[in-house]
């Protein structure tokens, strides 16, 4: 076979124990998970490794899959030969399945699942996957559909509060002839109260449709966090900037903020400067370990538009005048 077989994919020996084969699956899903991974394709990846793994852990698949290895000119009546070696009596190509599917097109996420070739060329063609299926064999495996992975952005006021969302999808759906068709799809999203922002929301069956009977994947939606642009958020911590007037931060007074917790009375302390912070104890995201709200003082100056403000900052002016400002 040209390609990569199961065991190049996974980068194991042909001989290798089912406990070897294991650590390396789990090596390399921990690889090239889309939520950690940087590579580009890993999606693609990550499926192909699924594949080969469901194959070569099961040991009545991976004996009919070694025998495949060993004999890929079998013809029909060789069972997987004749329906996917590169010669034989009615066989398909790796080119033939290439140009079909594409390098990837089955999937929303851009990737392709064997078990799909499997369904379009075992099936399609003649019927039966070359007598595979009335046996429960490898052309006629029940296959859990692939995970997908989106994100949603919510309102950090539905952070705090807990709220409903509607997202419409196109969800990809394969036809019995191995052409994919799409159908638009609403789903309505419970945002819990306290998530923090890079968070996954499962959406149980909800993912890519299963093949031959299986569950449907699941759908993942990563959480962002919309905020106003005097926000930022650390984890469950909120810092909010607020804006005060001079004689606020000098004299000390009360004021009234509107926060992402509610509009809050908070007294600023007398000689604030302009940066410190005021920390509102569990008024950030309230997650399972509810964060703080920080309050970032920015000393605003009024713009000097008459004549009666020009002399107020004169008169200020003179009554500093023994202050000494290092510059």
């Amino acid at each position: 076979m040209a390609e990569k077989n199961y065991y190049d994919i996974l980068g194991v020996k042909k001989d290798a124990s089912a406990a070897d084969i294991k650590k390396r699956y789990r090596k390399l899903v921990r690889q090239y998970h889309p939520d950690v991974s940087d590579d580009p394709d890993a999606d693609n990846k990550i499926a192909e490794i699924n594949n080969a793994y469901e194959t070569i852990r099961d040991k009545e698949k991976r004996a009919e899959y070694d025998a495949m290895l060993d004999n890929p000119f079998a013809g029909q009546s060789g069972g997987f030969g004749g329906q996917y070696a590169s010669g034989g009596q009615g066989g398909y190509r790796w080119e033939d399945i290439k140009d079909q599917f594409g390098e990837g097109e089955a999937y929303g996420d851009g990737g392709f699942r064997f078990d799909d070739i499997f369904s379009a060329f075992g099936r399609g063609a003649r019927g039966s996957a070359g007598g595979q299926s009335q046996r429960g064999g490898f052309g006629s495996q029940d296959s859990k559909g692939q995970d997908q992975h989106a994100e949603i952005t919510v309102d950090l006021a539905s952070v705090y509060n807990g709220d409903d969302y509607s997202i419409k999808l196109n969800v990809p759906i394969r036809q019995p002839n191995g052409s994919v068709e799409y159908d638009n799809k609403t789903l309505k999203i419970k945002i819990p109260k306290g998530i923090i922002d890079g968070k996954q929301i499962r959406l149980a069956g909800q993912g890519a449709a299963g093949i031959g009977g299986g569950k449907n994947g699941d759908l993942f939606l990563k959480v962002k966090i919309r905020h106003a642009d005097n926000i930022r958020i650390e984890g469950a911590d909120v810092y909010q900037t607020v804006n005060i007037a001079p004689w606020e931060a000098a004299l000390g007074e009360k004021i009234n903020v509107s926060t992402p917790a509610g509009t809050l009375a908070v007294t600023v302390p007398k000689n604030s400067k302009s940066g410190s912070n005021l920390r509102l104890k569990g008024k950030g995201i309230p997650a399972k370990q509810a964060g703080d709200l920080y309050l970032t003082l920015n000393i605003v100056n009024p713009d000097i538009s008459t004549e009666a403000a020009t002399q107020a900052y004169e008169q200020l002016k003179q009554a500093f005048a023994d202050i000494n400002i290092s510059r």
